[in-house]
């Protein structure tokens, strides 16, 4: 099975930027589909409201059974004081499997770790070319598994992917992702440093085109075992431990 890990959908607020306006599901899902994609996560676009941001994935979700995996996105600051609760009604409300933070949005904080920890969900943390926040919060809760996306830079900056390479390596429980690496050499490199079983593939969907990102890890020509864990197999064992009570309605 091949699971992209990294896709936006919905509408943002900002009107700003492509992240911030709209994420249209349906044209990845053609391209996804025609790459033998078989699963997807999905997480808001840049919102002012990520509470409800967050019901509008559930909904596009509902409208695909058992297509995605939701990921639950909020504010480290606008957020404070109800982080906990925005993630609870994700997990047990929608079946939401992860949270997702933006460092343009906020750093974050103490409070995003203790309610990944409380719910055992991973935590998708785009630093946007800081690396060095991950030093202290992986630290901290080593119990809480991160994954870096972009190999810590969509912009191209190759220090931020020699930094999250060496903390893919370092630390047991940070990953990266994939998606919109441009450098190929980098991706050879985090698979050689970090190992087949740290790195998750994603598209950045829907503004990527997932054959396109997909074609990066094929290239890498890695033994069937370890694109498998690549592929799809590191993001299930990531989130196979959540803690979803009895009455979620479950998405995935």
């Amino acid at each position: 099975m091949i699971i992209d890990c990294h896709c936006h959908a919905g509408k943002g607020e900002g009107l700003r930027d492509h992240w911030s306006t709209d994420a249209p599901i349906e044209p990845y899902l053609r391209r996804a589909r025609a790459a033998g994609i078989h699963r997807t996560v999905i997480f808001a676009a840049q919102h002012t409201d990520y509470a409800r941001a967050n019901e509008g994935v559930a909904r596009i979700a509902r409208r695909y059974p058992g297509r995605f995996f939701c990921f639950a996105c909020v504010h480290a600051r606008r957020d404070a004081g109800r982080i906990r609760e925005m993630i609870e009604r994700a997990v047990t409300r929608w079946g939401f499997c992860s949270i997702k933070i933006h460092r343009h949005d906020a750093p974050a904080k103490r409070e995003v770790a203790e309610a990944a920890r409380t719910f055992r969900l991973p935590v998708l943390y785009d630093v946007v070319g800081r690396p060095y926040l991950i030093e202290m919060i992986a630290a901290q809760y080593p119990d809480v598994n991160f994954i870096i996306p972009h190999l810590g830079s969509f912009a191209d900056d190759w220090r931020a992917h020699v930094q999250v390479i060496d903390q893919i390596a370092r630390f047991p429980n940070v990953y990266a992702d994939t998606s919109g690496v441009k450098r190929f050499d980098y991706v050879v490199l985090a698979v050689r440093r970090g190992g087949a079983h740290k790195l998750l593939f994603g598209s950045d969907g829907p503004w990527l085109h997932p054959a396109l990102e997909l074609q990066k890890i094929r290239l890498l020509e890695l033994p069937p075992a370890e694109e498998a864990l690549v592929l799809g197999r590191n993001l299930l064992r990531l989130i196979k431990g959540v803690r979803v009570p009895a009455r979620a309605s479950v998405l995935h």
